[in-house]
């Protein structure tokens, strides 16, 4: 397989879903597949990551998407994830496509084993030339349905498959310097550093629960991981292709530099916080220099109920986050450690291990482009009463 041929290509429900009568929007769907299978005839690998699901379903149910609760939503999806997939087949049969899908949550991401499974299958399902189709299994998550995690989840995906280039459809044009309905709005044809535009990005469509702010984030990601991403209007003509020839306006996120290793970056980027620690100065100044893990002693306080394997935002004393890594132990082991670190391991645990809490090999320290996680501000148990 070819890596370097290789494009992650996510669309929103407001494009393939009608907003007033919530039916599917046919002609982008087959301008969409049209592009994919030009782009496969010239070498390319294309993973498509598609929002519509939920939407769909719900004028199955004769509910509005303004009105509709989240128990309402998960129903949808489950009405309209059989639609949507049946309408994308029949289409992909007309360009001799075949088609599979993937759902995936937000755990199947965060969960190292399942991750690593997740991208064999894709990679797999390359490999034999068929188009797969991911989309998050909207009918048993939750708070995934109220935030807007398609774009993160895509770009987890264009993480997983290492795709040098990450696409973004959706109903603007790309990217502006404030609301693009405000006088003097500029419109951004490259980005370096997306923190510089999340104030920027604050509104959402009907349809989707997203926005341009999670598609900022997710451009984010992309760029950590060596992805270029491209944030563009989903066209009715060559969608996809017309971005990569430069033929129509776009924002350009570009990589940063070299990716880290899959393991560091999939440690790095989360969609979720399992939990967080925070560490005193000294501790904070030592990690940062990245020659140490993290040990009981360092600890202030423990956030969340975690398990061994989970990976946790670090924070110094000031809430600034510092680095991100994976657990040795369970929370209410850890809070044990950190409430009495005069103790051996095997004696308060009652088994043998190693006393780092976060060992160094499994530390991500946080570079200037990564975007940061505000410290949680409830559930926060602090080691000294």
């Amino acid at each position: 397989m070819d890596e370097q041929k290789r494009i992650v290509v996510k669309v929103g429900s407001a494009l393939l879903v009608n907003q007033d009568d919530l039916t599917l929007r046919y002609a982008f769907m087959h301008g969409l597949l049209a592009d994919i299978a030009s782009l496969r005839a010239e070498g390319y690998e294309v993973v498509l990551v598609s929002s519509g699901s939920a939407a769909i379903g719900l004028g199955t149910l004769g509910l509005r998407p303004e009105s509709a609760g989240v128990a309402d939503k998960q129903a949808a999806a489950a009405c309209g994830q059989p639609l949507i997939i049946n309408a994308y087949k029949q289409i992909a049969i007309e360009f001799g496509l075949d088609i599979a899908q993937v759902l995936l949550t937000s755990e199947d991401t965060e969960n190292r084993r399942r991750f690593i499974n997740t991208k064999n299958t894709i990679d797999r399902l390359l490999t034999y030339g068929i188009l797969p189709i991911v989309n998050e299994n909207d009918s048993i998550t939750t708070e995934e349905i109220r935030v807007g995690d398609n774009d993160r989840l895509a770009a987890k995906v264009a993480q997983m498959v290492r795709a040098p280039d990450f696409v973004m459809l959706t109903g603007v044009e790309g990217l502006y310097d404030r609301d693009p309905a405000e006088p003097g709005a500029q419109f951004v044809e490259e980005v370096e550093d997306v923190s510089v535009y999340l104030e920027a990005t604050k509104s959402k469509s009907t349809l989707g629960s997203g926005g341009m702010l999670t598609k900022m984030q997710a451009a984010n990601m992309a760029q950590n991981a060596g992805s270029t991403a491209y944030i563009a209007s989903g066209i009715l003509e060559r969608p996809i292709s017309s971005i990569l020839k430069k033929e129509r306006r776009h924002t350009r996120c570009i990589a940063i530099g070299d990716p880290q290793s899959s393991w560091r970056v999939w440690l790095a980027d989360r969609l979720n916080m399992a939990g967080s620690l925070v560490v005193n100065a000294e501790a904070a100044k030592r990690i940062r220099s990245g020659k140490t893990g993290i040990q009981a002693d360092d600890l202030l306080s423990v956030q969340g109920e975690y398990n061994k394997g989970d990976v946790l935002h670090v924070y110094d004393e000031t809430g600034d986050e510092v680095a991100r890594g994976l657990t040795n132990f369970p929370s209410n082991e850890v809070l044990l450690l950190a409430k009495q670190t005069n103790e051996e391991v095997s004696e308060l645990l009652g088994y043998h291990s190693a006393a780092d809490i976060i060992s160094k090999d499994n530390l991500v320290i946080l570079e200037g482009h990564h975007l940061t996680w505000d410290a949680p501000e409830h559930d926060v148990l602090p080691i000294s009463e």
